[in-house]
């Protein structure tokens, strides 16, 4: 990195104020992100298996606000002498006592006690996790439980668990009824690169300043010809122009497959005697470089629940070097992979890669390592980190109305099944400017607390990785404690539940509970809740997933993912969407087009009929029909409130984003007419030929897909 920032004295980033009670708080340290070296004196830590070392203690990066955000003050809870006596912000009233809600929170005592009704209390029996599909993260598993002193069964029980921590996917194993899963039914099918680009692309056409974070991307084989197009414009306004552009394989993972071209001839299209699908993406230039080498960001996501949407952010995460010295590309590096891939499958390999047991040197640091040689620079780093949480809040929305429809289809209501949660790793660059850019968000982020090393020539094997430990054990012993069963969770008003969150940044506690550690035994936890945390700034971009629940009520059968062209019908029938001018005719046209091209363009598909995207894409047709005069967002908007007002109060509360659904509508009995080739002419207008908000779209992916993928 250049040093253009220029330099400043370590003190202008301690906290200050608020912040520096905040600090005093969580730890006796008062600096902000300096880190020191010492053995971890925090209770329960525990050693992994062969270390001879102590770990150093890595200090999180600093819980820093959204911009325009008040950091509320701190009050230690724990304190002997504090009579968690509460305020209400805005009340003027206390709340005391251990059992007393204070708007969305329940203040209890700490989850190894329960109260008796004699007021006597005694110990609860241990939480109990399944870790028989741990596979990967069964070490940083293992010791996480070691550390909350639960009960863990490596070989699975009979007897129901109250955690059941899953490898790959939902369904490694298909017969739990209770408990919790972390894995998301659809998950790993929904973070493949051509659906997640797709679900951007969409947020894109109705919100394109807030969804530029994601590189303009096209979809192979399908958009091949759009790409080519595009690139051949823009050489023939600009000779000098020569973009790169990354290729990256739908299914990839570890940086297998991903290469780079300048031009589309050089694009590999056919693996074999089949298409190979993939995403090609712009090739981000300018990176933002430490020590002249090019890094990205692991993020770990925790998604709590998707009704109602919880988000938390790790305040700790890790940076990724590339091993060889950046250059901007050119046809002569297109092939170094050590300078462009910052994928550690990749650099790993490199005779350069530096195994370090310290967080701020080697080819894998910690984020605060890598934020405080920023801050030294002059970085507003607050900034950066506000942008990161924008970045992944605005992700996670785009893919949850997916998420929701493959939820129902696996837990639908009234079936006996387990709740879930997943931890998420999101792959993030930062530019020359310090905007943050999204490369990739994984299902299976890698959880390995050691590293593969030749001890010997040809002699491999598997060693203590300290910074990997410091960082994943504590995302992995924090999420269990956010989830455990027996701890309280917050208590919503029906005023909330109705608004969606709307104002629960009105109702605060002196405090911020969302890092108050569940377990007073335990360190404060190192997840920051950020939704709904921040609704009132990211709620309006929940359009797609109102949609979605519009989808989800008309599905009708249990378990089905895909509308029929009789639910289609009666959507249009119920919302009252058809007239002289569009007739049931122009509907069933319309749905066998759509479905068609859909299902044309993904032939491994085994299901019947119009998928979620397809939907989408009918929708916007039609709120572009019915308000033409009316911007592409506030068309969307206008049909939305059309039909939820025409669905009367049986409907969903546009605002109450439910996983569920309420019984569908009643159908009505037509015969799809026997329609001619030249009428499939489609009559949705070709929004998406012209320009990257323009796509052709895909037909979903099955949900029996199946993969053992870990990045």
């Amino acid at each position: 990195m250049s040093d253009h920032y220029g330099h400043v004295r370590v003190e202008q980033i301690k906290p200050q104020g608020e912040d520096a009670e905040k600090e005093a708080v969580a730890s006796p340290d008062p600096s902000s992100i300096t880190a020191t070296t010492g053995t971890d004196a925090s209770p329960g830590k525990q050693r992994g298996r062969g270390h001879s070392k102590p770990v150093p203690c890595v200090k999180a990066a600093p819980d820093w606000p959204l911009r325009g955000t008040a950091a509320p003050a701190v009050i230690n809870l724990n304190n002997p002498g504090f009579e968690r006596a509460l305020q209400v912000k805005g009340s003027g009233s206390l709340l005391h006592g251990q059992s007393e809600t204070n708007g969305n929170y329940l203040i209890n005592r700490g989850p190894l006690e329960t109260r008796r009704e004699d007021g006597q209390s005694r110990k609860r029996r241990p939480v109990t996790v399944d870790t028989s599909k741990a596979k990967t993260s069964l070490e940083a598993l293992k010791m996480s439980i070691k550390q909350l002193k639960w009960k863990e069964f490596p070989l699975g029980r009979r007897a129901p668990c109250d955690i059941y921590w899953h490898g790959v996917s939902f369904h490694d194993n298909e017969n739990i009824v209770s408990g919790q899963v972390n894995k998301f039914p659809g998950m790993l099918e929904m973070l493949r690169k051509i659906n997640m680009s797709r679900a951007v692309r969409t947020m894109q056409e109705l919100f394109p300043e807030e969804y530029d974070f994601y590189p303009r991307s096209w979809i192979l084989p399908e958009e091949y010809q759009l790409f080519t197009a595009q690139i051949r414009l823009i050489k023939e306004k600009d000779a000098a122009v020569n973009p790169t552009f990354i290729v990256k394989p739908d299914g990839g993972s570890q940086g297998d497959g991903i290469y780079l071209i300048r031009d589309p001839a050089d694009l590999k299209l056919v693996v074999g005697s089949q298409a190979k699908q993939a995403v090609v993406q712009e090739y981000i230039p300018k990176p933002l470089l430490i020590d002249k080498l090019k890094f990205d960001i692991r993020l770990y996501v925790l998604i709590k629940s998707l009704e109602p949407l919880e988000i938390y952010i790790a305040k700790e995460g890790l940076t990724r070097f590339c091993t060889e010295p950046y250059q901007e590309p050119s046809q002569k590096n297109l092939s170094h992979v050590f300078m462009h891939l910052t994928n550690y499958s990749l650099n790993v390999h490199s005779g350069n890669f530096v195994h370090s047991d310290s967080q701020n040197t080697g080819s894998k640091r910690t984020l605060s390592s890598v934020l405080y040689r920023l801050a030294a620079k002059g970085v507003d780093i607050k900034r950066v980190w506000s942008d990161i949480i924008a970045l992944v809040i605005k992700t996670v929305i785009a893919v949850v109305p997916e998420l929701k429809v493959y939820y129902q289809a696996d837990i639908p209501p009234g079936k006996p099944g387990p709740t879930c949660f997943q931890i998420l790793g999101f792959d993030i660059l930062l530019m020359k400017n310090l905007k943050p850019v999204l490369l990739e968000v994984n299902s299976n982020p890698s959880m390995r607390i050691e590293h593969e090393q030749e001890v010997a020539p040809g002699v491999f094997e598997f060693v203590p990785s300290p910074v990997d430990e410091e960082v994943k054990v504590g995302v992995i012993r924090d999420t269990l404690r956010l989830m455990d069963p027996f701890h309280k969770k917050p208590v919503m008003s029906s005023q909330d539940k109705s608004k969606g969150f709307e104002h629960r940044e009105d109702i605060q506690m002196d405090g911020e509970p969302d890092s108050r550690s569940p377990d007073e035994n335990q360190p404060s936890l190192c997840l920051k809740q950020v939704y709904p945390k921040y609704t009132k700034q990211f709620n309006h971009l929940r359009l797609v997933e109102r949609i979605a629940n519009l989808f989800i009520r008309f599905l009708g059968v249990k378990g089905n993912m895909r509308l029929g062209p009789t639910a289609f019908r009666t959507f249009i029938r119920t919302c009252k969407l058809s007239s002289s001018n569009f007739t049931m005719a122009s509907v069933d046209i319309l749905y066998i087009d759509i479905t068609r091209r859909w299902a044309a363009a993904a032939a491994d598909s085994r299901e019947a009929g119009m998928g979620l995207q397809a939907f989408v894409e009918a929708f916007f047709y039609l709120a572009g029909r019915r308000f033409r005069s009316l911007p592409s967002r506030e068309q969307v908007v206008s049909l939305l409130e059309l039909c939820e007002a025409q669905l009367g109060p049986q409907s969903e509360d546009r605002r109450s984003l439910s996983c569920g659904r309420a019984p569908p509508p009643r159908a009505v009995k037509t015969q799809t007419p026997c329609l001619t080739y030249s009428q499939l002419a489609s009559p949705a207008p070709q929004r998406r030929a012209a320009s990257q908000d323009n796509r052709p779209l895909q037909a979903l992916k099955p949900r029996t897909l199946r993969a053992s993928v870990e990045n």
